[in-house]
């Protein structure tokens, strides 16, 4: 067992808090939900960045590179000025939605280098610009330009050129639970000595202003000690946690204040106290000598210091975070001692080397193996401590003007069983700074490699009542909790039981039970809410594929009209699929699950029956001419039509496929004669389960949505480079759809889908993501495993054409290798370029970029760069899956 394997074990067991602390910290707080108290619900524009230096946040901070307890009492993170900016660099640079042409977007360039599950040890890196940040430009050309053309980026400012900026490292390494060593080391890369302000910064979450709930709320202090050698010294007070320290090495200038809003510089009105959140921004950069407290306490403090630092050269900050009390008069070369206190940055790297060296395929090529090790740390380091409680929420806090009472009636209103203080593993912590349900289950399939633990509790988190609404609903994400997002959290349960099973010798039943009865609840409300013909073919919504039908489908319906949706359905047969599974599992030492097992397998029976054949009426969403399922169309008159869209709304279809082996009938008795009895009874429906193939234990059966003769003809389409398949995985739009859009008129409205391989033109669904064409990881994944699972059953008595046309036949895990092999392509080098980048020939050849990757939201279909938001090591970090699993 390694070391960190073993502080995970002491974590889960209780015995040591090792995550106590961790990369928390949000990186974008302004423009959220949660911070918006306007009557219109525009939270881009309530809270902007602009005023973010200057109020208080309510439920939530930001920061660079930041550390935070899990409840984020106490934060730390990285300011930095280069004398340039108009305004100190407490936090990252984005457009809001109506700012970009293509939606939200960081206008930053940071990496998450490295991280361990524990945070033993955590590297992050910063670059920043030596001339002033063109934060107008940025706004000014992203706002001439159409949907039509690419984003403007940082990169193309030349604001790069000749290296002119800073590289900044920040460190963080655990000698103990609450003893931290931080280690900031900046590169100058330019051409010239260069000047740097480096203002390490801590301060506390503001709970004392809202009105009082316990006694963490009490307002916490932070001051100045003196009487130390070669350093300074902070003394943290907080309620919750009593005393901790902050060293720092040297005598930087140390500035206090008050993490409280500016209400001058914002509304003006007065000032609760003298000194405000933005007064250190005043002090260092403007020149306003009497903001900060000269009594040096406060709630928010950073030590100031003022480099010099020569091309090619380096500056070097040290600091220590303690709730161990530092001596009386200690001296620097006590606390930050040679060489042991780097000596613990080179042990937790070591042992950070030695814990991810388990995960990695034999044979794997460094680039690789690279790649891998930054997804891991993307996805670590997006994990964030999230407050919202929607009750307080929509009626305001005491002692603070009561909100707009629009608000009780609007977002968000349906939610007050809602109580988030957590830490979650986000999507991305600039862009989607807040969870999202089926993100989640797809994080979890990855944490589980490194942390099973914390992927385990995720999953139950969701399922706990101050999540979960009473009637089985699971929120989706705070934009609106009421969207239905596709139901993957049992697979996604299932998976990381395997995935920990695998690992550790044995599975955790415990938790496959409690995440199975309460995704009963939520398995009725979808069953009751999604299916209103009672007829086991579902709608609900856009289903986390925004723009990928002819209409918005989150919204009402041109005409009146409703969808029978393909993709709903498929997600269902698949949530059956797994809690039939799941069930199994669970009667293999209770056989009181046989009787659920049942149910679901029936379920899976009658939804297969309903979308291959008549979708309850006279018309099925399988089109037996083109071999393909597509969307029908249902009006008001009774008319319909089938919306022959060739999208990944058909090829869903694929994920809903399972085995039931003869070992488990043998155990599962009483599951096997009522299975027997249902085809006896309905010989009708026996075609929807393949039972021609025998193991030396008995017949084997595939329950699956695409039974075997249509299987080809679906995959004909998915494997031809002219339709899905790209050189980097299987595209979410047909590239037919380039030269033949599909087009409907309705209410005088002519409604179009075409093929595009990059961003969005079409603003519908916010216009901040693209499902016509781009190739998303997920869903990658997902077709992926499904070949597999089919293989698993026909093994080499089914082989395909790959690619359709080249006349190479393979077997279906070939194929999903193939397609795995082509999705990793995307992030490792070939002939010296990472798809992901594109033309930006920075991040293809200069040694200080080549090797730092971005784990994009979605990637072009034609050429693979790397579009959306650009640290989603939520669900792209899958790609360390495949790396392990089918390598390069």
């Amino acid at each position: 067992m390694t070391a960190e394997e073993q502080r995970i074990q002491e974590n889960y067991a209780r015995k040591v808090n090792w995550t106590r602390w961790g990369p928390y910290l949000s990186e974008r707080q302004w423009g959220t939900v949660r911070e918006d108290y306007s009557a219109n619900g525009d939270a881009w524009n309530y809270l902007s960045y602009d005023h973010s230096r200057s109020r208080a946040y309510r439920w939530g901070e930001d920061g660079i590179g930041g550390l935070c307890d899990k409840h984020q009492r106490i934060c730390f993170a990285l300011t930095l000025w280069n004398e340039r900016d108009p305004i100190l660099k407490e936090r990252l640079f984005g457009l809001t939605n109506t700012q970009g042409n293509h939606g939200e977007d960081v206008k930053e360039y940071y990496f998450y280098l490295d991280a361990t599950p524990t945070s033993s040890y955590l590297k992050y890196l910063y670059k920043y610009p030596q001339s002033e940040f063109p934060y107008e430009r940025l706004l000014a050309e992203n706002a001439k330009r159409t949907r039509k053309d690419p984003e403007f980026e940082l990169m193309d400012t030349g604001i790069f050129n000749e290296n002119r900026y800073f590289d900044v490292f920040i460190e963080y390494a655990k000698s103990a639970v609450e003893v931290i060593p931080v280690r900031i080391t900046v590169f100058n890369r330019g051409p010239e000595t260069a000047r740097l302000r480096l203002l390490p910064t801590i301060w506390f979450r503001n709970k004392w202003s809202w009105g009082s709930i316990g006694p963490g709320d009490v307002r916490p202090e932070l001051k100045r000690l003196a009487g130390f050698d070669g350093l300074e010294a902070i003394e943290l007070r907080q309620p919750d946690y009593g005393k901790r320290w902050l060293a720092i090495e040297g005598k930087p200038e140390l500035l206090f204040t008050e993490n409280e809003t500016n209400n001058v510089r914002l509304f003006n009105s007065p000032n609760s106290t003298r000194y405000v959140k933005d007064a250190i921004d005043n002090y260092v950069v403007h020149g306003a000598k009497d903001v900060v407290n000269p009594s040096q306490t406060g709630t928010k403090a950073a030590a100031h210091f003022k480099f010099e630092i020569p091309a090619g050269g380096r500056a070097t900050v040290r600091l220590l975070l303690t709730d161990q009390a530092l001596p009386a008069g200690a001296t620097a070369a006590q606390i930050f001692a040679e060489p042991a206190f780097d000596s613990i940055f080179e042990q937790r790297i070591k042992e950070a080397d030695e814990f991810y060296a388990r995960l990695e395929r034999p044979g794997t090529s460094a680039d690789a193996i690279n790649v891998q090790r930054q997804a891991f740390a993307g996805l670590l380091w997006n994990k964030q401590s999230y407050h919202y409680d929607v009750s307080r929420w929509l009626d305001g806090d005491p002692g603070h003007p009561p909100p707009p009472p629009q608000r009780l009636f609007g977002r968000n209103h349906e939610w007050r069983n809602l109580y988030n203080s957590d830490v979650i593993s986000m999507p991305d912590k600039w862009e989607y700074p807040w969870y999202a349900s089926w993100d989640l289950g797809f994080h979890c399939v990855s944490l589980a490699m490194i942390d099973s633990d914390f992927a385990k509790e995720q999953l139950i988190l969701f399922l706990r009542e101050w999540y979960m609404q009473p009637n089985g609903q699971i929120p989706a994400y705070e934009w609106e909790f009421s969207n239905a997002n596709p139901p993957v959290h049992a697979g996604a349960a299932l998976r990381v039981y395997a995935i920990e099973r695998r690992m550790r010798g044995k599975g955790d039943r415990n938790f496959l039970e409690r995440v199975f009865h309460k995704l009963l609840l939520n398995f009725t409300w979808w069953v009751n809410r999604k299916d209103p013909q009672g007829l086991n073919v579902f709608e609900g919504g856009f289903l986390g594929l925004d723009n990928i039908g002819v209409f918005d489908r989150s919204q009402p319906l041109p005409g009146g009209g409703r969808i029978e949706q393909s993709d709903g359905t498929s997600w269902m047969m698949v949530y059956s699929l797994s809690m039939m599974a799941m069930a199994l599992e669970l009667a293999k030492e209770d056989p009181a699950y046989e009787d659920v097992a049942s149910k679901f397998f029936e379920h899976c029976v009658h939804i297969s029956d309903a979308m291959n054949k008549m979708g309850g009426e006279d018309m099925g969403l399988w089109d037996e001419q083109d071999g393909f399922y597509y969307d029908v169309l249902h009006m008001p008159d009774g008319t319909h039509l089938k919306m022959k869209v060739r999208s990944m709304v058909g090829l869903i279809p694929l994920f809903a496929v399972e085995t039931v082996e003869p070992e488990e009938l043998e155990v599962c008795k009483g599951f096997q004669r009522r299975m027997q009895w249902f085809l006896e009874h309905h010989p009708d429906l026996r075609t929807h389960m393949d039972d021609s193939k025998r193991s030396d234990k008995g017949v084997r059966r595939l329950i699956a949505l695409v039974n075997k003769e249509r299987l080809p003809r679906i995959l004909r389409y998915m494997l031809d480079e002219n339709e899905f398949l790209s050189p980097y995985g299987i595209r979410s739009l047909s590239k037919v759809h380039a030269a033949h859009p599909y087009s409907i008129e309705l209410d005088d409205t002519e409604h179009t889908v075409a093929y595009e391989p990059a961003e969005s033109s079409s603003d519908l669904f916010g216009g901040n993501s693209n499902w016509r064409g781009p190739v998303w990881m997920p869903m990658n994944f997902l077709i992926i495993e499904a070949l597999q699972r089919y293989d698993y059953y026909y093994g080499k008595d089914l082989k395909v054409e790959c690619p359709t046309g080249s006349g190479k036949y393979m077997t279906l895990w070939e194929v999903a290798a193939e397609i795995s092999r082509r999705v990793s392509r995307l992030f490792l080098r070939r002939d010296g370029r990472r798809a992901i980048y594109g033309g930006t020939e920075k991040f293809q050849s200069d040694p200080y970029w080549r090797d730092l990757i971005l784990f994009y939201e979605y990637f072009n279909g034609d050429n693979g760069a790397g579009l959306g938001a650009s640290h989603q090591t939520g669900w792209t970090a899958l790609v360390a899956k495949l790396l392990r699993q089918s390598g390069e």
